[in-house]
């Protein structure tokens, strides 16, 4: 992966747009280990630790959840699959997939995956969260603090997400994030024996500083 220097910070944001949405308070922290913390309103991202195993497995296994993600994602999802999925982040320097914690557990994810080769400065933003927690606000506060996240710490300069169509929640969290939609991929993907249009949305470094800019002028006034 080609990422940039993890800079030590301990920023504290309060009633701020990120990313065209209002976050009210927001704490990042880094620790020497590159522990990276983030406490929203509607719930904290974390790195993945042991002990996650149990609640991933209750609320990853889930067809509603499978049904709209890409088949890699096990189903149905197993404490093994849980272990795996822990491990494998753990063994991260900086992490990459944050745990979305709400009351000391973890009920999703959210993460990214940096290309390769010629799309090497392209990162693939994806989550899920459980089904008990749909409504309640919380990926449309995650994913703005995830984008100010990457672009923060990593070289992209341009990130973008995949959508299966019908899946218009999904749509909205990524365009009140900031992110526009690019192109439609017709029957581009299969799911459950259906092909399906695939919805990409994209967001640009240079567009994500400007925002960021017209957020900064707005408040001084």
């Amino acid at each position: 992966m080609g990422h940039g220097v993890f800079p030590s910070f301990y920023w504290k944001i309060r009633n701020r747009k990120l990313s065209g949405h209002v976050v009210k308070s927001v704490y990042w922290t880094k620790t020497v280990s590159n522990v990276a913390v983030i406490y929203l309103d509607t719930c904290t991202l974390r790195p993945w630790r042991d002990g996650d195993e149990y609640s991933l497995s209750e609320h990853a296994n889930n067809r509603k959840i499978w049904d709209r993600v890409r088949d890699f994602f096990p189903h149905p999802y197993t404490v093994r699959d849980a272990s795996s999925w822990i491990r494998m982040n753990r063994s991260y320097q900086q992490p990459v997939n944050l745990a979305v914690d709400v009351g000391g557990k973890a009920v999703g994810n959210v993460g990214f995956t940096i290309k390769e080769d010629i799309y090497r400065f392209n990162a693939e933003i994806g989550y899920w969260l459980g089904e008990n927690y749909w409504g309640h606000g919380i990926m449309s506060e995650a994913v703005p603090a995830m984008v100010n996240y990457i672009f923060t710490n990593f070289q992209v300069n341009r990130l973008f997400g995949c959508v299966l169509e019908g899946n218009e929640p999904s749509m909205r969290v990524l365009m009140q994030a900031g992110f526009r939609p690019e192109a439609v991929l017709k029957k581009a993907a299969i799911k459950n024996s259906r092909y399906l249009d695939e919805h990409i949305f994209a967001l640009l470094r240079e567009e994500f500083v400007a925002h960021q800019r017209t957020v900064s002028i707005t408040e001084k006034h």
